[in-house]
């Protein structure tokens, strides 16, 4: 697998993360329950955020 494989597969579950977070948020308000696993999804999308931005941001001497 190569290394644009798997940064594209970060970023979609990442992405995936903050819907699904934002979809069980919808559902909470209306239905109650459910809001340790929303901050739990964000929180892990925060994580795979900061990790794509580690291997992408290039560093001082020009190599990401």
């Amino acid at each position: 697998m190569s290394s644009g494989t798997l940064l594209s597969a970060l970023v979609l579950a990442c992405i995936a993360m903050v819907l699904g977070a934002a979809a069980l948020w919808r559902r909470r308000r209306t239905k109650g329950g459910g809001g340790r696993q929303v901050w739990l999804m964000l929180a892990l999308a925060a994580v795979l955020a900061i990790n794509i931005a580690f291997w992408v941001v290039p560093s001082a001497d020009g190599t990401a």
